[in-house]
């Protein structure tokens, strides 16, 4: 097993959306369920926790301060932590059945999310860019363009390392697909296949004794310096870093049966950061792997991207 620690004593419902704040040397997260925000002094070990009006499936740090949160029924700007919350956009969706999910900012400061469609039996969930830049043609004021759709689940947001890259996960249809992205005009082309895993075999659960029999599906992502795409993958207890060309290279077991999303941090970026899932999970899930719900380190080899900030 790989010699994953935990970051803080608590576990949370499931953590989502780590990044690392360069400035202020601390992790943030969300717990989706526990509807919080929460950031860590990762150094002393001391979580703090913000409540949230709905769940909070993404933030991202903003570059004049606070943070940018994709709730349940839209996107809001924080200026500060713990401060009103301002609306940046509402959306058509139907927030009894459609909330937002997994998302990150672009490397030229465009805040993206993407929404889940929980009821689970239609490809309705959709990923939208927003873009608050002081030069973006409109003012400032936020301009909303839908960039994808045709997915259940939103995850795995992520760009390349050189930028020409997007990748996006259909975490119910075990896919991840890329597109080329022209970051100056905000055009996706060329979509593709970047990796696609089995499906869940008919009849498994997570409490069998064949629970090795599936690996997985692909939940949130990181990018590292040479540009390799590490994945979460939710039941299958492991991450799994893929080249460029969508080939596995690595795969990093870890204690726990649903990893959701890494980050990459640290002075260095070389702490890979990982946060897990109790929600929903069995006592005997919970039983054989106590460290479900915790956030999770490990020191790795090669270094991560630094995180995007909000420009607005």
């Amino acid at each position: 097993m790989s010699n994953w620690q935990a970051v803080v004593p608590e576990r949370f419902g499931t953590g989502e959306s780590p990044f690392w704040h360069p400035v202020e040397n601390t992790l943030y997260w969300v717990d989706i369920p526990g509807q919080r925000v929460l950031r860590a002094n990762v150094f002393m070990g001391t979580v703090e926790s913000w409540p949230m009006p709905s769940e909070p499936g993404c933030i991202a740090p903003a570059q004049s301060g606070g943070l940018v949160i994709a709730l349940r029924d839209g996107v809001y700007r924080a200026r500060s932590w713990g401060g009103p919350l301002a609306v940046l956009a509402r959306f058509n969706h139907d927030p009894r059945t459609t909330r937002f999910n997994d998302g990150k900012c672009d490397p030229l400061g465009r805040f993206w999310a993407g929404t889940i469609y929980e009821p689970r039996d239609a490809r309705k969930g959709d990923l939208y860019s927003i873009d608050c830049r002081p030069d973006n043609g409109n003012g400032g004021k936020p301009q909303v363009a839908l960039k994808a759709h045709n997915v259940v689940v939103a995850n795995g947001l992520a760009w390349s390392a050189d930028a020409r890259t997007l990748y996006w996960t259909d975490t119910t249809h075990h896919v991840i697909q890329a597109w080329d992205w022209e970051g100056g005009l905000n055009v996706l082309k060329h979509h593709r296949v970047f990796h696609q895993f089995p499906s869940k075999p008919k009849g498994w659960t997570a409490d069998d004794a064949s629970g090795s029999a599936y690996g997985g599906r692909p939940d949130g992502a990181a990018v590292d310096a040479e540009g390799n795409y590490w994945v979460a993958m939710y039941e299958g207890a492991r991450v799994l870093k893929l080249s460029p060309a969508g080939d596995v290279l690595a795969e990093i077991p870890v204690p726990v049966k649903c990893p959701t999303m890494p980050c990459f941090g640290g002075d260095d970026l070389r702490t890979l950061y990982l946060t897990t899932a109790s929600h929903g999970r069995s006592g005997k899930e919970l039983e054989a792997h106590p460290l479900s719900g915790r956030v999770l380190s490990m020191r790795v080899d090669v270094p991560g991207l630094p995180v995007n900030y909000f420009v607005d």
